[in-house]
């Protein structure tokens, strides 16, 4: 069946590289383009529901694939229009246990949002920082994947063992699962490893390596502890500029929906309190 919606996954087994920054920023900034965007927490640290100041928020995405709820009742506003939110919380970690006896157990969130594909144009899934059963979950569901990673060269080697696990996805469980890009963080373009590592994923990757990069920028990191995403903390800053350019790379290559769609009615107000 044709669906309206993009799911893009944003992955990294490795913690520290600006995963959850990116998925919470760019659902922002699709947001800002006024493009019906539906971001999930999928981590159980719930670093990007606390992004919104929806940590401990219930019904959560645990409600959902436990069978408690159905998904579209897990759906909470933000203070951005565009943008509504599926928040996760701790009872995330047993899921992964408990998805391991599940008949079809890697399509759990792909089943969960079938629901939801037809209510928005982007749907962003923040995955945990490791290669586990949720993560397996996302990419399932995905039709793309983002992978951010700072530039250092550790990271390149961890680069290469995640793309194997997504061709091995694409083999085995999605084959229409893409690559959307490899996007360069936390970058420093004053120093020389940082300007080193960032030409050689390009000169080995092409053009699977976003033309908008992330830098090293204060306003990122501190939006989160104010409950907001960089657009709604500081708009004009490095960080939020970039994240902005960012999606609109995304934007060009996403046709619009004829007619466009309209943001979905909540079954519940949203409040994060």
């Amino acid at each position: 069946m044709l669906r309206t919606s993009r799911v893009l996954a944003v992955v990294n087994q490795k913690g520290g590289v600006g995963k959850t920054t990116t998925a919470v920023n760019l659902a922002a900034s699709f947001a800002a383009s006024e493009r019906p965007t539906l971001l999930v927490d999928l981590d159980p640290q719930a670093n990007a529901s606390s992004a919104f100041a929806a940590s401990g928020a219930t019904p959560q995405i645990y409600d959902a694939l436990s069978g408690n709820c159905v998904m579209k009742d897990a759906v909470r506003a933000t203070e951005l229009r565009y943008l509504h939110l599926v928040p996760s919380g701790r009872d995330l970690y047993g899921a992964e246990i408990e998805l391991v006896s599940a008949m079809a157990r890697e399509r759990c969130v792909e089943r969960a949002l079938d629901d939801l594909r037809d209510a928005y144009e982007l749907i962003v899934i923040d995955c945990p920082p490791s290669l586990g059963l949720l993560t397996l979950n996302a990419l399932t569901a995905a039709d793309a994947v983002i992978l951010p990673m700072q530039c250092e060269y550790y990271a390149l080697e961890g680069l290469a063992g995640l793309l194997e696990t997504v061709e091995l996805v694409r083999a085995q469980l999605n084959p229409g699962l893409a690559l959307e890009g490899i996007l360069l963080t936390m970058v420093d373009l004053r120093s020389n490893l940082t300007r080193q590592v960032a030409q050689e994923v390009r000169d080995h990757f092409g053009e699977q390596v976003f033309e908008a990069v992330i830098p090293r920028n204060v306003r990122l990191s501190e939006a989160p502890s104010h409950g907001k995403p960089v657009l709604l903390y500081d708009a004009h800053s490095k960080g939020a500029v970039s994240y902005l350019q960012l999606a609109d790379e995304i934007l060009r290559r996403t046709p619009r929906p004829d007619p466009p769609l309209q943001l979905p009615a909540l079954a519940q107000t949203g409040d994060p309190s």
